[in-house]
C-alpha cells in the first residue's frame, strides 16, 4: 500500500514536471519562434531611439552684410507627466513665473492623461511628453533648471520610503526637459517686410515627440524657403531603461546642413531713406497705399522696395491683404509714364524725330467716335514738347502713325504682359491684348496709358531701360548665396533680357526726359539741386468695375539721375492721394527727397557745372504740375 502510494506520487511529480516543461517550451517556441518578429520589433522600438537634429535656418542680409532676419537659439520646455506623479501643484507653483503661464494652465499640462487620436486609437504618449512652453529664452531655462533643483519635496523626511526618495530625484533631475529650437526674429522691424516676407512654424511627429520647423510664408523667405532651411540631420541609437543615449550603440550619425545666408542688393540704409520718405507723404497726402522702388539701372539691382502699408515681421499673425507688396502685385493703369513706350518706339523706327511739330488740336481730339482730351488747350507741339507738356492728344497722335502692330512690339519689348523674374512670390504680369483684341480707339488710348495694365515694377523697368542705353535689364534682388563660414556657394549676375531701343533713341528720349522737370514741364519738383534728373509724370484715372471713376487717380513719377550717367532710377507711386493728386505734384517732390538723400549717402558725383533750376516754390502750381490722364478718352 505505501509503495503503491509513493508511486502514484512519483507519477504525479513527473506527470506535473512535464507539463512545466511542456509548458515552459510551448512559451519558449511562442517567443522564439512564434512571436519573434513581433518582440523584435517591440525591442527595437522600445530601445533604439532616433533623434532629428533641426538644421539652423539662414540669415538674410543686406548688401553690406547688415542683418535683415536671423534665427537665435530658444528652447522649447517639456514635461514627463508621468514622473510627477501628484506634485503638479508645487511644480506649477514654481514655473509658473517663469513660463508666463497661469498655474491653473500649467497644472493642467503637468497631469498625465491618455487619449485616443483622430482614428480612435488609445494614444498614451500625453503620460510621458507634455510641451509647457515654446520660443523660452536660453538664460530663463537656466532659472527653470535652478529652480527645479531648489525645490523641496520633503525628501528630507527619514518617513520616505527608497522608492519614494527615488520619484523624487526623478522628478528633479526629469521631469522637467528643453528641447532646442530656434526663433526667427526680424531686428530691423518693419524695414524691407514685403521684401523680405514673414515666417511660419509647421509641426510633426517624430519618435512621440512634436518636432517645429521654420517655413517660409511670403518674401524672400517663401521664394528662397529651400535655401534657407537646408537640410536635417539625424542619429539612430540605443537608450537604457533611463533614455539615456548608449553612444557606443549609435549606428547612424548624419549631421544636420544648416541653410544657407541669402545676400540681397538691398541696401539697408537706402530702404530706410526710401520708407521714411514714402511714410512722411503718406502722412501728408493720405493715400489709400504709396510705394517707392530705387534701382541701378545700369545692372537691374533693386537698393530698396516698398509698399505702405507695411507690417512688421516679427509680428506676422498682424499681417493682412492691404499691407502686400504693391509694386509686384497690382496691376494699374499706368498714365502718361507709358508715353515713353510710344513716343521711343517711333524715334527707334524714324516714324518721327524730335522737332517734327503735331497739332494738338486745342485739347480737344475726335477719334474712332471718342473725344480725347488735353490738360489744358495746346497747338503744336514737337514731339519732344509732347514729352514735356504730357500731351495725350499728341502722344495719340504719334502712336496711330506708328501703327498697332509696331506699338503692340514695343510694349512687349519693354516687359509689359509678362513677368519680370523678380524672385518673389505674387509678382503678376500685368495686361497687354494683343492687337486682334483691340478696339479702334485703342490704338490712340495705349499711348497715353490707358487700356494697358501694368505692375510699379514693370514701369521702372522701362524706364530703367531708356537709362540704360535701350538695354532691358532683369530685376536683380539676390547678390549671393553664402554658408555659415561667408563663403560664397551661388553668385547672381546682372542679366540683360533684350535691347528695346537703339542707345541713340535712348539718347534723344533722355534729351526729352529732361524737360519734364523744367519749369515748362509738368514735374519742376521733382528737379535736384547738384544732379540732371529725366523723368515723366502720370496721373491716371482709376478703373472699377471696368469703368472709369470719377476723383481716384493713381499718381506717380518715375525719373533717373545723374540724366546723361544714371546711378539711380526711382519710382514713386500714390494710389488715391489727397491734397493734390498730379504726379508731378505729389510724387516729384518724394523722388527729390530720396533722390538727394541717396545720392549724399551713396556719395554720387554731382553734375559739373550744372544750374539748378529756379525751385522757390516746390509745390508748383497745378497747371505747370498738371500731368494727362485726369480724364478719359
Amino acid at each position: 500500500m505505501t509503495r503503491r502510494l509513493q508511486l502514484r506520487r512519483a507519477l504525479a511529480l513527473t506527470l506535473l514536471v512535464c507539463l512545466a516543461f511542456t509548458g515552459l517550451g510551448y512559451r519558449l517556441v511562442n517567443l522564439q519562434v512564434l512571436r519573434h518578429d513581433e518582440l523584435t520589433r517591440l525591442a527595437h522600438e522600445d530601445m533604439q531611439r532616433e533623434y532629428w537634429q533641426a538644421p539652423r535656418r539662414g540669415d538674410i542680409l543686406d548688401v553690406h552684410g547688415n542683418l535683415l532676419a536671423t534665427s537665435i537659439s530658444v528652447k522649447t520646455v517639456c514635461a514627463d507627466p508621468s514622473l510627477i506623479g501628484n506634485e503638479q501643484a508645487i511644480v506649477a507653483r514654481a514655473l509658473a513665473p517663469l513660463l508666463q503661464i497661469s498655474e491653473a494652465e500649467l497644472c493642467q499640462k503637468l497631469t498625465p492623461r491618455i487619449c485616443r487620436n483622430e482614428h480612435g486609437e488609445i494614444i498614451t504618449n500625453n503620460l510621458h511628453y507634455a510641451r509647457l512652453k515654446k520660443n523660452v529664452p536660453d538664460q530663463t531655462w537656466q532659472e527653470i533648471q535652478q529652480t527645479m533643483s531648489r525645490l523641496d519635496f520633503g525628501v528630507a523626511d527619514i518617513r520616505l520610503s527608497r522608492a519614494d526618495r527615488a520619484f523624487f530625484d526623478n522628478l528633479r533631475q526629469g521631469a522637467i526637459f528643453a528641447e532646442p529650437d530656434q526663433l526667427r526674429i526680424y531686428p530691423n522691424g518693419a524695414l524691407a517686410a514685403q521684401v523680405l516676407g514673414f515666417s511660419g512654424v509647421e509641426e510633426s511627429q517624430v519618435d512621440g515627440h512634436l518636432v517645429s520647423k521654420i517655413v517660409g510664408r511670403d518674401g524672400i523667405e517663401l521664394a528662397l524657403n529651400s535655401e534657407l532651411s537646408g537640410v536635417a540631420g539625424w542619429r539612430v541609437s540605443e537608450a537604457d531603461r533611463q533614455q539615456h543615449e548608449l553612444v557606443s550603440l549609435r549606428d547612424e550619425d548624419v549631421r544636420a546642413r544648416d541653410g544657407l545666408n541669402v545676400v540681397l542688393t538691398i541696401d539697408a540704409v537706402v530702404q530706410h531713406i526710401l520708407e521714411t520718405s514714402l511714410a512722411e507723404a503718406m502722412e501728408k497726402h493720405t493715400p489709400r497705399s504709396i510705394t517707392g522702388i530705387v534701382m541701378r539701372p545700369a545692372t537691374g539691382e533693386i537698393l530698396a522696395m516698398a509698399s505702405l502699408p507695411d507690417y512688421d515681421p516679427n509680428q506676422p499673425d498682424t499681417v493682412t491683404p492691404e499691407m502686400r507688396d504693391r509694386d509686384i502685385t497690382d496691376v494699374m493703369e499706368p498714365g502718361s509714364t507709358f508715353k515713353i513706350v510710344t513716343i521711343s518706339g517711333a524715334l527707334n523706327d524714324g516714324i518721327v524725330h524730335l522737332n517734327d511739330t503735331f497739332y494738338c488740336e486745342d485739347g480737344h481730339f475726335a477719334f474712332a467716335g471718342r473725344v480725347l482730351h488735353d490738360h489744358e488747350p495746346f497747338g503744336n507741339l514737337t514731339t519732344e514738347s509732347i514729352i514735356t507738356k504730357s500731351s495725350n492728344i499728341g502722344a495719340a497722335k504719334v502712336g496711330i502713325k506708328l501703327g498697332e502692330d509696331r506699338l503692340y512690339d514695343y510694349a512687349s519689348d519693354y516687359g509689359f504682359g509678362e513677368r519680370t523674374g523678380i524672385p518673389l512670390p505674387g509678382e503678376v504680369a500685368g495686361i497687354l491684348y494683343p492687337v486682334k483684341d483691340w478696339s479702334k480707339v485703342t490704338i490712340a488710348q495705349i499711348p497715353m496709358g490707358q487700356g494697358v495694365g501694368v505692375t510699379r515694377l514693370q514701369m521702372l523697368m522701362a524706364m530703367g531701360a531708356i537709362a540704360n542705353g535701350g538695354w532691358l535689364m532683369r530685376p536683380m534682388l539676390v547678390k549671393c548665396l553664402e554658408d555659415r563660414d561667408g563663403n560664397i556657394v551661388q553668385q547672381y549676375e546682372s542679366q540683360r533680357v533684350r535691347q528695346v531701343v537703339s542707345a541713340d533713341t535712348a539718347r534723344q528720349m533722355i534729351e526729352a526726359l529732361k524737360t519734364v522737370v523744367s519749369p515748362e514741364g509738368t514735374a519742376p519738383g521733382a528737379a535736384m539741386k547738384e544732379y540732371v534728373v529725366a523723368g515723366k509724370t502720370g496721373t491716371a484715372q482709376k478703373v472699377e468695375n471696368g469703368e472709369y471713376v470719377h476723383g481716384k487717380y493713381f499718381a506717380s513719377f518715375i525719373g533717373f539721375f545723374p540724366a546723361d550717367n544714371p546711378q539711380l532710377c526711382i519710382s514713386i507711386v500714390m494710389d488715391e492721394p489727397k491734397e493734390g493728386y498730379y504726379g508731378g505734384l505729389v510724387c516729384g517732390p518724394v523722388f527729390r527727397d530720396v533722390a538727394e538723400r541717396c545720392a549724399s549717402y551713396l556719395n554720387i558725383p554731382p553734375d559739373e557745372n550744372f544750374q539748378p533750376p529756379n525751385l522757390e516754390s516746390p509745390d508748383t502750381p497745378p497747371i505747370m504740375a498738371l500731368q494727362n490722364n485726369s480724364e478719359t478718352p
